[in-house]
């Protein structure tokens, strides 16, 4: 078994601070990435409500019809409590 000497554990722990001391991303990058996860979860979700059969739509009360416009909106049209 090999034991790191103490200098190469110092080294060690003074990369791995310097690696997590790095700045935060800017607000707007998190922003854009949340947005982006947002708009991909929003098209899946829409994606699943088309191939629901018609006894899973009347278990959440929803028609086929419904379901279709819903699925076929375009991924930029978001709730409306989205844009607050």
């Amino acid at each position: 078994m090999h034991t790191a000497s103490p200098l190469m554990m110092e080294t060690t722990m003074t990369l791995l601070s310097q690696a997590t001391a790095c700045p935060a991303r800017p607000k707007r990058h998190r922003g854009f990435f949340a947005l982006f996860h947002n708009l991909a979860a929003l098209r899946r979700q829409r994606c699943d409500l088309s191939r629901l059969d018609d006894h899973a739509l009347r278990d959440i009360g929803v028609s086929r019809s419904q379901a279709i416009e819903e699925a076929s909106r375009p991924v930029w049209d978001v709730p409306a409590h989205w844009h607050r």
